[in-house]
């Protein structure tokens, strides 16, 4: 299924916005939730997946973050993009669930499993990418996530990581030809020739 944020019209036609959802939500239309859940369930569970490697975790931040949703629904103000909004939140629990294994690790000295975004793999190819981006710092690999398969504006983009504009697209363009590099197929070196020995003087 496609990670991309649908927004699909109602049987007469006329699609409510996002933001008028939520404002319907917060005002106890439970219709208007389920509305936002299937528009947001799939690019909500792409946005942990492609962070974390277990998919049954991804699949409990997902819920949990709609769990947040509906405990704050009451306190919603459009300010923003709704996806804004949302992702906002996932990206909250995210860092809160890295913090949490993290604390596990250092109680338990258990080693905490690599965080690499996850792809779904349907081949090498896949599997390539997926390692290719892991590479990547922190930061720029977090825009590239957002700008690539989240698809958020480089505004929305700036607004999540409390990043400058200009630092936004320096960071994207940055992690575009780093990644880039990183895919490009090794150069082969040349094979030196053989030097022949000279031949010893009878």
């Amino acid at each position: 299924m496609n990670d991309n944020v649908r927004n699909p019209g109602h049987e007469n036609g006329t699609a409510q916005s996002d933001e008028q959802l939520m404002l319907a939500f917060s005002r106890g239309s439970t219709d208007a939730f389920k509305e936002l859940f299937l528009r947001y369930k799939q690019p909500v569970f792409g946005f942990f997946r492609r962070r974390i490697a277990d998919p049954a975790q991804a699949e409990e931040l997902t819920q949990e973050t709609f769990l947040a949703i509906i405990r704050a629904c009451a306190r919603y103000e459009p300010r923003a993009m709704f996806s804004t909004y949302i992702f906002a939140i996932s990206l909250r629990i995210l860092r809160a669930y890295r913090r949490k294994a993290a604390l596990r690790a250092a109680l338990f000295g258990a080693e905490p499993r690599p965080e690499r975004p996850n792809l779904r793999s349907d081949g090498q190819a896949e599997l390539i990418l997926r390692q290719a981006v892991g590479k990547l710092e922190r930061i720029d690999r977090e825009v590239l996530l957002l700008r690539e398969f989240e698809q958020l504006s480089y505004a929305q983009i700036a607004e999540l990581l409390a990043l400058p504009l200009n630092t936004v697209r320096s960071r994207l363009f940055r992690a575009r030809i780093a990644l880039r590099d990183l895919l490009a197929p090794p150069v082969r070196q040349s094979t030196p020739a053989v030097v022949a020995e000279p031949e010893e003087c009878p």
